[in-house]
């Protein structure tokens, strides 16, 4: 390597190693779950050895928690900016959203996924449902501190958006049934708003 090729080459430091990492982590998560991923094709494509892999990330149970984490910031960060265009707008924050949570989960299916193979196996990774504890505790908080709404009118937003969930990974969508058609009907109202 020449001198100026040398001097304007960085390297990586852990920490962008580690992102990297998660980044190539979620899809294969997303795709095969946590049992199913292997922690080589991951490091494959984060350009990494597996050892290096393991420097950065001790077991594969961590290396899915951080992923975990990462879908779940994708969604309290949707939640905290809909709350604020709610706010500039004068709209209803719950309804604003619960519409940006319909459009998050149509359009990034790998987040969705990941959160649906963490659910399934939270309870027998203790280190799983933890995470997953954290990261709705973190998600009510945002929608229970923007919005009016009550404990029961929370409840039914998420389980709305749980509805969403499963509608959306089974592809219910895509039938021509009546079942389909009336609970994957989400698309033109996404707010999953309480019926009075």
């Amino acid at each position: 390597m020449s001198k100026a090729a040398e001097k304007t080459r960085t390297l990586s430091t852990a920490e962008e190693r580690r992102e990297t990492l998660i980044r190539a982590a979620v899809p294969v998560f997303a795709e095969k779950g946590y049992h199913g991923a292997p922690t080589t094709e991951i490091a494959k494509r984060a350009g990494i050895s597996q050892a290096y892999l393991f420097r950065l990330f001790p077991t594969k149970e961590e290396l899915f928690v951080a992923a975990i984490d990462r879908s779940c910031k994708v969604m309290h960060d949707s939640f905290t900016e809909a709350a604020d265009r709610a706010d500039a707008d004068g709209l209803d924050p719950l309804e604003v959203m619960g519409e940006a949570y319909g459009e998050l989960v149509l359009n990034n299916r790998e987040m969705l996924l990941v959160q649906l193979h963490a659910q399934a196996i939270s309870s027998s990774i203790p280190a799983v449902r933890e995470a997953m504890r954290e990261n709705f505790a973190g998600l009510y908080a945002v929608a229970a501190e923007r919005t009016n709404a009550s404990p029961e009118e929370l409840k039914v937003w998420f389980a709305g958006g749980m509805l969403i969930n499963v509608m959306t990974a089974i592809g219910a969508n895509e039938l021509d049934q009546p079942w389909a058609k009336t609970l994957a009907d989400f698309e033109g109202d996404c707010s999953f708003t309480p019926i009075p």
